[in-house]
């Protein structure tokens, strides 16, 4: 463990707990919200096939996907949980000049209520929108949920890590709003609004009393934006009235990376909350503390339908050669099985798969190891 630096108090900042004075138009808006105890944010509400499994939709993904989600499959295999996959082609199509997902893939993903996506590849600086951004937008995927734990027989500077963090995926600097004012200058327009940050707020506290937490923070910038971030922390405020048995507390982004980053073990005890941007980085930089984004889970929850996804690229240099890493898409199908209630299945696959990773004999590349992506997931499969 790193040794906590102490810090000069002047350097100091203060956690943020004042909430900005809610205006009219606002506290009408807040009179209509559900009531959290009768309305569970982003229920799995899966149906069963006739052969008694449950229907997933699998985007195998590009690059290493094909080879990861096999390993996958054939842990789920011999772990005989009660899983049917169904693969779906997203490849993007124009739809009335947009990028979409093509109506096919759409069914598939409302009619099972819950897909698994490997690596999906983003052109950089020009073709099409983001993929992953189409499908949180196509089914309101309105919370990324990332945690982030130590792995045993991977040797970090950090030990002990377990965060969890929980993103605001639909709108922020994320919306896709700009423009060109003039030739030269460009405009990117940061939308908050109360509807999707109560939305989300409700699904940290949620989350927080399911896994037995009895912290959430709030990560913001509302001393520089002042209105945007200001209404989700007043927001946050709101919805922290429905969970008394949860506390809440705030703290600015830049200090919530210097903290972590010095010491994270505070953090295992909170559920961290935020926009969207703040989320994207510092889900990244938790993932840094435990090995990197290879090791690292991740889940992005709608009302309908939710898909689970390893969030590292698609490594297209080492496609097809067996040296992929399936870690981060297993952990990540491990969320999805308890997702769907299925509790027993995840738990027996996560301990054989966290006893391979401490035993290391059969790690990948990235691990410190030899092995081959199909004889990494043999080594779990014994284990089972």
């Amino acid at each position: 463990m790193l040794a906590v630096r102490s810090i000069a108090a002047p350097a100091r900042r203060q956690l943020f707990t004042a909430a900005p004075r809610l205006s009219l138009a606002q506290t009408q808006m807040q009179s209509r919200r559900w009531n959290s105890q009768d309305s569970k944010v982003a229920k799995y509400n899966g149906i069963k096939d006739s052969n008694g499994n449950y229907p997933v939709s699998l985007i195998e993904g590009d690059g290493i996907g094909p080879e990861i989600s096999q390993a996958v499959k054939d842990i789920f295999a011999a772990a005989k949980a009660p899983v049917s996959w169904e693969p779906i082609d997203v490849t993007p199509i124009l739809k009335d000049g947009r990028t979409a997902i093509p109506d096919a893939a759409i069914e598939s993903i409302e009619r099972n209520k819950v897909a698994l996506k490997g690596p999906l590849a983003t052109p950089v600086g020009k073709g099409h929108v983001s993929l992953n951004l189409t499908l949180r937008r196509t089914f309101n995927l309105f919370a990324n949920l990332r945690p982030c734990r130590s792995v045993a027989g991977y040797k970090t500077p950090y030990d002990g890590v377990d965060t969890v963090l929980i993103r605001e995926n639909t709108e922020g600097e994320y919306s896709g709003i700009e423009h060109t004012v003039v030739d030269g200058v460009v405009q990117s327009i940061k939308l908050i609004t109360r509807e999707a940050s109560e939305r989300v707020l409700r699904f940290a506290f949620q989350h927080a009393q399911a896994i037995g937490r009895t912290k959430v923070r709030v990560v913001h910038k509302a001393t520089i934006m002042k209105l945007s971030d200001g209404l989700f922390l007043s927001t946050a405020h709101d919805v922290a009235k429905e969970f008394p048995g949860i506390e809440l507390d705030s703290e600015l982004l830049d200090n919530t990376c210097l903290k972590m980053t010095t010491d994270p073990l505070p953090y295992n005890d909170k559920v961290l909350v935020m926009p969207n941007l703040y989320g994207d980085i510092l889900s990244d930089m938790c993932a840094g503390l435990i090995g990197g984004l290879g090791l690292t889970p991740s889940g992005n929850i709608g009302d309908e339908c939710s898909i689970f996804e390893a969030v590292h690229g698609s490594a297209p240099d080492i496609a097809g050669k067996g040296l992929a890493n399936p870690t981060a898409l297993l952990l990540s199908s491990m969320m999805m099985l308890r997702h769907m209630s299925l509790n027993e299945y995840a738990d027996r696959i996560e301990k054989a798969a966290f006893a391979t990773l401490a035993e290391g004999k059969m790690l990948t590349g990235d691990l410190g190891g030899k092995a081959k992506t199909h004889e990494f997931a043999g080594a779990i499969i014994d284990k089972l």
